[in-house]
């Protein structure tokens, strides 16, 4: 597959150098090609292809979590966690790799590794919503449902956080002329709202706003 290194590619390439003192080992320049190539590859659902182009990578600890997360989703578990286990050897407080590492061992039955490594995750991760989800689900697995619940409600409290942030974008996307954008954000926003607040009457005034103006 020939890389390509365009505008995209170069601003992720920029933000991988500033991660790479906190990468074990030396990073070259081709290495990060392939990861920013892959990367684009594995946000268009191409897992297979994302894999195969990162396979040579041996100890750049994102990589190997993004090689790991497209096995994963290619449903072969089994080297999904072999290179999980790469990523997280060469970089300890790797996070996705350690999640996603959980979510194979789930799948894999082994449901006491997979809570205790999310309750380690937890620990330090309390406001990731898909940690939450993910333990909330193995709570409900073993019958805790008190405990499901008591995570889920926190997600859905940070599930308005994340509303507030689309809200920012779509006045912004708004005031550059991109009123379409805008109600999309806008959309996504209302969706995520666990309850009504005040926040759902701020959205609908921006929505009607920018509606009238489209009409």
């Amino acid at each position: 597959m020939k890389i390509t290194f365009g505008f995209p590619c170069a601003c992720l390439l920029c933000a991988m150098v500033l991660l790479i003192g906190s990468c074990a080992g030396k990073t070259d320049l081709e290495t990060l090609r392939l990861y920013t190539n892959a990367y684009e590859l594995y946000g268009s659902g191409r897992f297979s292809e994302t894999a195969a182009l990162l396979d040579s990578v041996k100890k750049f600890p994102p990589a190997l979590a993004l090689r790991a997360k497209a096995e994963y989703f290619s449903g072969d578990l089994d080297r999904a966690e072999k290179s999980c286990r790469e990523a997280i050897r060469y970089q300890p407080s790797a996070f996705e790799a350690k999640f996603y590492l959980a979510r194979i061992l789930c799948d894999k039955g082994e449901e006491a590794k997979a809570r205790q490594l999310a309750e380690s995750l937890l620990a330090d991760n309390p406001q990731d919503i898909r940690l939450l989800r993910f333990a909330a689900s193995l709570a409900r697995e073993r019958g805790d449902l008190a405990e499901a619940a008591v995570l889920l409600d926190q997600a859905a409290e940070l599930s308005a956080e994340n509303a507030m942030v689309l809200l920012d974008r779509a006045r912004l996307r708004w005031i550059a002329g991109r009123g379409a954008e805008a109600l999309e954000d806008l959309r996504r926003a209302h969706a995520m709202l666990p309850w009504d607040t005040p926040l759902s009457r701020s959205i609908n005034n921006l929505e009607n706003r920018i509606t009238e103006a489209l009409q």
